[in-house]
């Protein structure tokens, strides 16, 4: 004859204290819905502050931006200036060592 199955040591249950069960669900209910809107408004309000934060980042970026750009036309007039200066030192040197002015031109191109 084959074996039942399932356990035989098990306690019968005989509550019939129906009331007091449903009063602690419905009190863990209660809890879990309050536990639920405060973690919803937490979640609000770190939202609003994740939206200032990209907004702010977003700001920083750009003038960053900006600031490479004028960083990098500032440097280009720099060398610019330089070479002017260089060209207009060659010249001169030239010209104390008694070249003529077609020479020079011959010499720079």
């Amino acid at each position: 004859m084959p074996r039942t199955k399932g356990s035989k040591n098990r306690p019968k249950t005989t509550h019939t204290d129906y009331a007091s069960q449903i009063a602690e669900k419905q009190e863990s209910i209660t809890s879990l819905t309050a536990e639920i809107s405060s973690i919803t408004a937490n979640i609000d309000t770190l939202k609003a502050d994740l939206k200032e934060k990209k907004t702010a980042l977003k700001k920083a970026e750009k003038e960053v931006a900006s600031l490479e750009a004028k960083k990098a036309k500032a440097d280009a007039k720099a060398a610019e200036e330089a070479k002017k200066a260089e060209a207009e030192s060659v010249v001169k040197r030239l010209l104390a060592s008694g070249m003529s002015a077609d020479e020079i031109l011959e010499k720079l191109k």
